[in-house]
């Protein structure tokens, strides 16, 4: 597959995650729009070193990979959390949490 094709998917990614996270209320659904998000990056870093023969790209997409994998495990906790206090899964109720 050509770097334009692989770069034309992750922008087609990275479109349906932002529309997920600018759409949607519900955390949960809005954490797995930013993962698609982070994914999309992670797939140009992989396409543009492929495309230049460098394996930075590669060692880049695993530590975007990594801080993607960190992000889902605090954010989950958080809105367990959140749930488990106002039993409700809703963004308006972490806007409040703000102080």
């Amino acid at each position: 597959m050509s770097t334009g094709a692989v770069t034309l998917v992750a922008a087609l990614l990275f479109a349906v995650g932002l529309a997920g996270v600018l759409v949607r209320r519900n955390p949960l659904v809005m954490f797995m729009a930013a993962e698609m998000m982070w994914n999309a990056a992670a797939l140009v870093l992989v396409a543009a070193s492929r495309h230049w023969g460098r394996e930075g790209g590669q060692a880049a997409a695993f530590l975007v990979i990594a801080a993607a994998a960190a992000e889902v495990g605090i954010g989950l906790a958080l809105i367990v959390a959140t749930y488990q206090h106002r039993h409700r899964l809703d963004a308006d109720v972490l806007k409040r949490l703000r102080g």
